[in-house]
C-alpha cells in the first residue's frame, strides 16, 4: 500500500470530494424543494378567499368557476376523478387554519357586530404533472386544479450536480495522467538501480516532473562516466603493476643471496596476493546484475573454497547437506567461503573450523578463539586488522561483507563459551 500511497491519496480526496458535493446537492434539493413547495401553497389563501365568499353569499356555481378562472383555477367535478386524485395525489403540504368571518346583525336592541370562527384546511397535492388544492370547510370540501403551477422539477438541480460531478472527475483524470510520467519515472530508477547503465531518463515534457527527469538524466550520464573511469583506472593500474612485480619476481632469482632472495620473494608475492585482492574487490563492486547467479549445491561451494584455500580438508568439518541449494555467484561465494577459512587458521587456537547450517537456515563457521578486540564493523572496513605481524591485508572481512552484500545478505558475529561464530544471514 505505501508503494502508491499518491495514488490512494488522490483517490480518496476524489471520493471525499465526490461525496462532499453529492451532500451537498442533495442538501440543497431538499431546501430549494421546500421552498418551492412553501412558495406555492401561499396560493391556498386566494382560494380560501373565493370560496367562502361563493358559500357566504350563496352564488352560482358558474359564478365561482368564473373567479377561480381569473386565477387559471379549474374545479374538479367529476366525483371519480376527484377519489381518484386524492387517494393517489401525493400530499406535497397540508395545513390547519382558522377563519375568522365579521358580519353585521340586527336584532331587538339594533344592529350589532357578530365575529364567527371557522376551521379550514388546506391541502396541495400532486397528481401526474398538475398541482391541486382541497380546502376542507365545516360547510363542505371543493378539489381545485391549478392550470398555472407545476410540480417542483429537480432537472435543474440534477443538471448542475451532473455538470459538477463532471468537472471534478475530469479535474482528477487530468492529475492522474499529470503523475502517470512520476510512475514511468519511478519504474526507470528501479531498472536503473538494479544495473540497467543504459536506461534513459530523457523527456521532452517541460513540467516539474520532466524537469526531474532531465537532471536524472544529467545525473545518470555523469554517474555512467564516473564508474566507467574507475574501472578503466583500476584495471589499467592493476595491470601495470603486475607487470613490474612478474619483472621483479623474476629479477629475484637472479640475486645470489638466498637471505635476499626470500626476503624480495616474499614482498613480491605478497604484492601479487594485494594485487589479486584489489582485482577481486573491484569484481565485487561492479556487480550490476544477476546475470552470473546460478543455483548451485552449497556443499560443492564449500568444497571450492576449501581447494582455493589449500587447507588439510581434516581441519575444516563440514557439517552441510547434499539437498541444501542457493543463488549465488560461484566464483565471488567462494572466495568469501575463503576467507572465512583462511581467518579461522590465523586465528583459532586449535586450527580448526566448524561450517553448518543453523535452526535459522543461516551459513555459520565457527572456530574457538579469544573474542574480537572491537565491533564487527571497525573489520569490515578495508585495512583493519588487530594484529599487524599476521601475514594479512587486512582486506578478508571487508570483502566477505561486500560479497554478501552482492547476494543480498549480512555479515554478523557471535561468541559464547570460547568459540567465535560468523554468521551468513
Amino acid at each position: 500500500m505505501k508503494r502508491h500511497a499518491v495514488l490512494i491519496t488522490i483517490l480518496f480526496a476524489l471520493i471525499v470530494s465526490l461525496v462532499s458535493v453529492s451532500i451537498v446537492f442533495f442538501e440543497f434539493y431538499k431546501l430549494n424543494r421546500e421552498q418551492y413547495i412553501n412558495h406555492i401553497f401561499t396560493k391556498y389563501s386566494v382560494i380560501t378567499q373565493i370560496y367562502r365568499e361563493h358559500q357566504q353569499r350563496l352564488s352560482s356555481e358558474i359564478m365561482l368557476e368564473a373567479n377561480l378562472a381569473v386565477y387559471d383555477l379549474d374545479v374538479v367535478k367529476d366525483e371519480a376523478v376527484s377519489k381518484k386524485i386524492l387517494s393517489k395525489g401525493k400530499i406535497l403540504k397540508r395545513e390547519g387554519f382558522n377563519s375568522f368571518n365579521t358580519s353585521l346583525m340586527i336584532n331587538a336592541k339594533g344592529m350589532y357586530t357578530k365575529n364567527t370562527v371557522s376551521k379550514l384546511r388546506a391541502t396541495m397535492l400532486k397528481f401526474g404533472h398538475k398541482i391541486y388544492f382541497q380546502i376542507e370547510t365545516p360547510k363542505g370540501d371543493i378539489l381545485i386544479k391549478d392550470n398555472q403551477l407545476r410540480p417542483y422539477s429537480w432537472v435543474n438541480i440534477l443538471y448542475a450536480y451532473a455538470t459538477t460531478f463532471a468537472i471534478i472527475c475530469l479535474s482528477f483524470i487530468l492529475v492522474l495522467r499529470k503523475l502517470s510520467p512520476l510512475i514511468r519515472l519511478r519504474t526507470k530508477i528501479a531498472l536503473y538501480g538494479r544495473g540497467n547503465m543504459d536506461i534513459s531518463f530523457k523527456t521532452r515534457n517541460e513540467d516539474e516532473i520532466g524537469l526531474v527527469s532531465n537532471e536524472m538524466e544529467k545525473a545518470r550520464v555523469r554517474i555512467n562516466n564516473i564508474l566507467e573511469s574507475r574501472t578503466l583506472f583500476l584495471r589499467n593500474l592493476m595491470h601495470e603493476l603486475k607487470t613490474p612485480i612478474a619483472k621483479g619476481t623474476i629479477a629475484t632469482q637472479m640475486l645470489d643471496s638466498q637471505k635476499q632472495r626470500d626476503r624480495f620473494s616474499s614482498i613480491f608475492k605478497r604484492l601479487e596476493a594485494l594485487v589479486t585482492e584489489f582485482a577481486m574487490i573491484e569484481e565485487v563492486t561492479s556487480v550490476d546484475d544477476k546475470k552470473e547467479f546460478s543455483e548451485y549445491r552449497l556443499v560443492d561451494i564449500i568444497d571450492g573454497a576449501i581447494d582455493m584455500a589449500m587447507v588439510e580438508r581434516s581441519r575444516v568439518s563440514s557439517e552441510i547437506s547434499g539437498e541444501v541449494k542457493m543463488h549465488a555467484n560461484y566464483r565471488l561465494y567462494t572466495t568469501a567461503i575463503k576467507n572465512m577459512i583462511d581467518n579461522a587458521m590465523k586465528y583459532s587456537t586449535d586450527g580448526h573450523i566448524r561450517i553448518y547450517i543453523n535452526e535459522r537456515k543461516e551459513l555459520c563457521f565457527e572456530n574457538k578463539g579469544e573474542r574480537l578486540s572491537h565491533p564487527l564493523h571497525y573489520y569490515i572496513e578495508p585495512f583493519t586488522k588487530d594484529n599487524p605481524s599476521k601475514n594479512s591485508f587486512g582486506l578478508g572481512l571487508y570483502l566477505v561483507d561486500s560479497i554478501l552484500k552482492a547476494h543480498d545478505q549480512v555479515l554478523a558475529y557471535e561468541y559464547e563459551d570460547g568459540v567465535n561464530r560468523f554468521i551468513f544471514a
